[in-house]
C-alpha cells in the first residue's frame, strides 16, 4: 500500500519501490479494495527486495513491526527510515473485519509516510 500511496500522492516528487524480504506472490486483494476506496488504483506487484540488490535510493523506509516480525535489512545506499506498522494480512475474522484492519493500516501509512517525505 505504500508504494500506491506515494506513488499517488507524491508521484512528482518520490518514485516508490515496495518489495519484502519473503514476498506473498501478489498483492492482496483486500488492499488493493481499500487504495480503491481513497482513490488510489494500485497496479502493482509482489516483489522481493533481492529484485533491487545494487540500485541506489535516496531514502530507504521499512514498515514491518518489529516487535511482531523480522524487519528485513537493506544494506544498500540511502537514508534509513523505519515506520512500524502492524501487518494487516493477519487479521482474523470476516472479511469485512478484515478490511477493517487494511484501512487502519492504509490510514496510518498515509499520513505517516507523507509527513516524513515532507520533511
Amino acid at each position: 500500500m505504500a508504494e500506491a500511496i506515494v506513488n499517488a500522492r507524491q508521484g512528482e516528487r518520490w518514485e516508490a519501490f515496495s518489495a519484502g524480504s519473503h514476498p506473498e506472490g501478489y498483492v492482496h486483494p483486500l488492499a488493493v479494495k481499500a487504495l480503491q476506496e481513497i482513490g488510489i488504483e494500485h497496479h502493482g506487484r509482489s516483489k522481493s527486495m533481492d529484485e533491487f540488490r545494487g540500485h541506489s535510493f535516496d531514502m530507504v523506509v521499512t514498515l514491518c513491526n518489529q516487535a511482531a516480525e523480522a524487519c528485513p535489512v537493506w544494506l544498500g545506499t540511502g537514508k534509513k527510515v523505519h515506520l512500524p506498522f502492524p501487518d494487516p494480512f493477519s487479521a482474523q475474522g470476516s472479511e469485512d473485519e478484515r478490511l477493517v484492519a487494511y484501512r487502519d493500516v492504509r490510514d496510518q501509512m498515509y499520513q505517516a509516510i507523507l509527513d516524513l517525505l515532507d520533511q
